[in-house]
């Protein structure tokens, strides 16, 4: 599994039209073969602030969902609805892969 994590610098301004972005790609995310993790919004600290996290089961897959959105109608609309209302001023994109299980210290050989 691969774990897309999104870091963007939002208007605070236009956090209601940022908001509406993020529940449409919660929901493109899930059509489109990944899983969404949710969206956090700024509440209290810095007010530009938002992340995102989605996961896919492989790299390719994600690949093959990045292809897609160009001919998707719902992702294009998406993306002009955000350069519209100009929500998003940057994002930065990283790759993690999860660990999801725990394990005792002694199972780990740490005691």
């Amino acid at each position: 599994m691969i774990t897309c994590t999104l870091k963007y610098v939002i208007d605070p301004y236009q956090i209601d039209a940022f908001e509406k972005y993020a529940k449409a790609w919660i929901y493109m995310v899930d059509k489109m073969g990944g899983t969404h993790h949710g969206y956090w919004l700024p509440h209290e600290g810095p007010s530009d602030i938002a992340y995102a996290m989605f996961s896919f089961p492989s790299l390719a897959a994600y690949e093959a969902y990045r292809a897609d959105l160009a001919a998707d109608d719902e992702c294009q609309a998406l993306l002009r609805f955000a350069a519209n209302t100009r929500c998003i001023l940057s994002y930065e994109r990283s790759f993690t892969r999860p660990v999801l299980t725990g394990n005792t210290p002694a199972e780990l050989g740490l005691v």
